[in-house]
């Protein structure tokens, strides 16, 4: 295979690769009840799932409040204590808060997102106070 050819083959395979992922890395804290009422939503009970899988954003996405509603999927990658993650859980999460104004505080100030008890056990063990990413907007 010629140069030219093998930096044509190198140029369609990075951009075939960078396609395939989308996500992106942050850190993520967890917050207790109260929820309500949130930054998004007040005191509705129906902005919930019924399955507890919310999270409240950090300023990194909160977008002047158009993460209201925007549902994520979440993974975690690592964590300050080895065996942490769950690297087979995957969950989706909607944004029902805005972290720094959350009635409940985040364990850890400054995060991407912080997660409900739920979301963050589903896919963390230990109950750590923060933990890192990966997300991607669904």
């Amino acid at each position: 295979m010629s140069k030219s050819n093998q930096l044509k083959f190198f140029i369609l395979l990075f951009f075939h690769l960078s396609s395939l992922s989308h996500a992106e890395v942050g850190t993520a804290a967890t917050y207790n009840p109260p929820y309500t009422p949130t930054e998004c939503f007040g005191t509705d009970p129906s902005q919930f799932p019924s399955n507890n899988l919310f999270a409240a954003a950090g300023d990194g996405i909160w977008d002047n409040g158009a993460s209201c509603g925007r549902q994520y999927l979440v993974r975690c990658i690592s964590a300050e204590k080895p065996n942490t993650c769950k690297l087979d859980q995957t969950i989706q999460v909607r944004i029902v808060d805005y972290a720094p104004n959350s009635t409940s505080r985040p364990s850890v100030g400054g995060t991407t997102m912080v997660l409900s008890v739920t979301a963050l056990d589903t896919i963390a063990d230990s109950s750590p106070t923060s933990i890192n990413i990966e997300f991607q907007q669904v």
